[in-house]
C-alpha cells in the first residue's frame, strides 16, 4: 500500500471546477502560485529548477468525491455523448484521483522559509495538492509524431464580446487588462457542458479570482454581461 503526502498546495484564479480550461496551456493567462509546505519548503529542493520554461505537476483532484470513479465516461471534448473508457481519457472520475499537467513556470520566490512557485497557464483549481513537481524536457517529453485519433487538434475558438457595463468593470480596475484577458481565454473554449450545446441565451456564472462572472451564449459567440465582487 502507498500513501502520499503533498509538497504543496495551489493558489489559483479558477475557484470553483466550473469554467477550468479542459486542458493545460488553453489559457496562457490563467495564473497560479504553488506555496511548498514544510518539510519540502526548502530553497535547495528547487535549486536548479528556474532553468526550465515549464514544469509538470502531479497533483489531485480534489475537487471529486472520493470513490465516485467511472469505468466509463462521456468526454466533453468529443460533445459529451460518446462513452470512452476512463483510461482513454483525462476524465477526473479516476479510480485512483490524480492528475498530470505541464505549465509555464514564471519564476520561484524563496524568502523567510516560503518557496513559491509563480505559474501560468493553468488548468488547476485553487486549493489542489500537489505531489510533486519535474522538469519539462523538451528533447523527450515533446514528440511531434504522437498521434490522437480522438482529439487531434485544440478545439476551434468561439468569440467573446463584453457588454459595456463588463468592459467598464474591467477598465476601472488596476487588474483589468489581464482579468479580461483571462475571461477572453477561458470563454473562447466553450465552457458550458456538452449536453446543454442545444440550449442558446443561457445565463452561466463563474468564479475567477475574486469576482463573478457572468455571461450567456448567443449565435455570434460568448458575452459577457456583468463581473461583480464575489461575494460569501
Amino acid at each position: 500500500m502507498f500513501s502520499f503526502t503533498p509538497i504543496g498546495y495551489i493558489q489559483s484564479c479558477f475557484r470553483e471546477k466550473f469554467g477550468i480550461p479542459r486542458q493545460p496551456g488553453l489559457a496562457p493567462a490563467a495564473r497560479a502560485t504553488l506555496e511548498l509546505v514544510p518539510p519540502y519548503a526548502r530553497a535547495e529542493m528547487v535549486r536548479g529548477l528556474q532553468g526550465y520554461s515549464h514544469v509538470w505537476l502531479l497533483f489531485v483532484f480534489h475537487g471529486v468525491p472520493a470513490g465516485r470513479w467511472q469505468p466509463m465516461v462521456r468526454p466533453p471534448r468529443l460533445g459529451g455523448n460518446r462513452r470512452l473508457g476512463v483510461f482513454a481519457t483525462r476524465s477526473t472520475f479516476r479510480p485512483n484521483p490524480l492528475g498530470l499537467s505541464v505549465v509555464t513556470l514564471d519564476g520561484i520566490g524563496s524568502h523567510a522559509g516560503r518557496v513559491v512557485l509563480h505559474l501560468s497557464g493553468v488548468d488547476l483549481l485553487d486549493g489542489t495538492p500537489v505531489l510533486d513537481i519535474k522538469p519539462y524536457l523538451p528533447y523527450a517529453d515533446c514528440l511531434p509524431e504522437a498521434r490522437s485519433a480522438l482529439a487531434p487538434e485544440a478545439p476551434a475558438w468561439r468569440p467573446v464580446h463584453f457588454s459595456a457595463a463588463a468592459a467598464a468593470f474591467c477598465a476601472r480596475q488596476p487588474e483589468g487588462g489581464a482579468l479580461r484577458e483571462l475571461i477572453e481565454q477561458v470563454l473562447r473554449q466553450d465552457p458550458q457542458p456538452a449536453y446543454q450545446h442545444a440550449a442558446t441565451a443561457r445565463r452561466y456564472g463563474m468564479r475567477l479570482y475574486d469576482y463573478d462572472v457572468r455571461w450567456e451564449l448567443r449565435d455570434d459567440g460568448a458575452w459577457v454581461m456583468d463581473i461583480v465582487p464575489a461575494t460569501g
